[in-house]
């Protein structure tokens, strides 16, 4: 299915997610969003309801598994931290190949805190 900006936004939202940005290319999801909590690491607990929200999605086959790239702002353009999902992640969880336990370990390592120069989401698919 072809995955939609604005409805991938409401579905974040639904789940509590302050979502300032989308973008949807055949490649990847790229998601910014605004932290609740604008500490040193981003908040697990915003980075497990963004990855249900794609993981209920790919489930329900309304969206294909893809990467997902996440920047979590502290404010607006104050980017606390970056994070990904590959899409083998998603497909290994949903077909029991991969514990919930080694899926959130394998996204916590992707953590990158205050990158360096990090572009928020763009069009052109080489930003998060």
């Amino acid at each position: 299915m072809t995955a939609d900006e604005s409805r991938l936004a409401r579905e974040l939202r639904t789940n509590g997610v302050d979502v300032e940005e989308v973008r949807v290319t055949p490649e990847r999801f790229a998601v910014a969003y605004t932290t609740t909590l604008p500490g040193a690491e981003p908040d697990h607990a915003e980075m497990g309801r963004i990855c249900n929200t794609f993981i209920d999605l790919v489930e329900a086959d309304e969206v294909d598994a893809r990467r997902i790239e996440a920047t979590s702002l502290r404010f607006e353009n104050d980017v606390q931290a970056t994070w990904c999902v590959e899409p083998d992640w998603i497909d290994g969880l949903t077909t029991y190949r991969l514990s919930e336990e080694e899926f959130s370990a394998r996204v916590l390592d992707s953590v990158e805190v205050d990158p360096d120069d990090t572009p928020l989401v763009d069009a052109g698919g080489g930003g998060r």
